[in-house]
């Protein structure tokens, strides 16, 4: 059929079946191109979440950063400040040195004169002699030995450490806090008063030792005489001296003689009663020997307590005879 020619109505379904197929087609293209406009958003929105935490992660990354620069800047200004302070102490504490010459030693000499400051060293290459007196107003440094060839005279002196004396002397008192251990022998020209125990392992030679109190634990070994000193004690007559008889008494507490002189008409009983300067503890131990044979003749005896003893005699002595008894008290 020509082209030309008008549609008839046999051509019409042709027709409706082309806007069909077109309305199909469009149809088609809206489903794909929806089907891209939903991948494509998907894409994007993971691009878009990709990047978010990224730069969540560089923001964090940036302040844990700027921290540790901080830190660091800290760090080096506390070092720096430091090290200036250091510097500053050290050259404050470098002393300058400046050599003395010979018309400032001349000016030492004729004057009254202050060298240098506090902040100077006088340093002396040779052998210094001082004439007068030297007066060191701070304390004094000895870098080696120290001698003194005269006396030495110290208000106080502490020693930390060993120290060796040829010969020393105090004039006052020597306290020593701990102990004190002497190799040589210690020659002590007055009183040695001691307040706890003394313990002598070596013999102990003394002229003359006075003590309120001894006690051996050993033997007594003597090899001189024994000298019994003290007061005398008193006495008291008793009636075996008779009319006009007299004692006497010569000695100490713990030993010494009796005279006695008998009288008229003596009758038994005691001649004597002897009174002790210091009374005993407990009663006390009393040993009489008759002197001489009249004396031996006796029917003699002894009574004690811890403040007298009595000699007495158990007949009747013979009057106007003399008798001599000594005595020795043991506590």
């Amino acid at each position: 059929m020509d082209a030309s020619q008008p549609a008839s109505p046999d051509n019409k379904p042709e027709e409706g079946a082309s806007l069909e197929s077109a309305d199909a087609a469009d149809s088609l293209e809206s489903t794909s191109t929806d089907a891209t406009s939903v991948a494509g958003n998907k894409a994007a929105a993971a691009n878009l979440k990709s990047r978010g935490g990224f730069k969540q992660k560089l923001r964090q990354f940036n302040i844990y950063l700027l921290m540790f620069i901080f830190i660091l800047v800290i760090g080096g200004l506390i070092i720096t400040i430091a090290y200036f302070q250091s510097q500053k102490a050290s050259t404050n504490n470098t002393l300058k040195t400046q050599s003395l010459t010979q018309q400032s030693l001349q000016q030492v000499a004729q004057s009254d004169a202050t060298v240098g400051s506090s902040q100077t060293i006088l340093n002396v290459e040779s052998s210094a002699v001082f004439a007068g007196k030297v007066l060191i107003r701070q304390d004094l440094e000895v870098a080696t030995g120290l001698q003194v060839g005269g006396t030495t005279a110290l208000a106080d002196l502490t020693v930390s450490g060993a120290t060796a004396l040829s010969q020393l002397s105090v004039s006052k008192d020597l306290a020593l806090t701990g102990n004190a251990a002497i190799q040589g022998a210690v020659s002590i020209s007055k009183g040695l008063q001691v307040n706890g125990p003394g313990t002598f392992s070596g013999a102990l030679s003394a002229p003359q030792i006075t003590t309120p109190s001894l006690q051996l634990n050993g033997n007594l070994v003597l090899t001189n005489h024994i000298v019994a000193g003290g007061a005398t004690p008193g006495r008291t007559n008793g009636p075996a001296l008779g009319s006009g008889g007299t004692a006497a008494v010569n000695g100490s507490d713990t030993s010494g003689s009796i005279n006695i002189n008998t009288g008229s008409s003596p009758a038994a009983g005691c001649f004597i009663t002897v009174n002790f300067t210091t009374h005993y503890d407990a009663t006390p131990h009393v040993i009489l020997t008759p002197v001489g044979s009249s004396a031996g003749g006796l029917a003699y005896y002894v009574t004690r307590n811890t403040t007298s003893f009595n000699v007495c005699d158990a007949s009747a002595p013979p009057a106007g005879s003399s008798f001599g008894f000594d005595y020795f008290v043991v506590d």
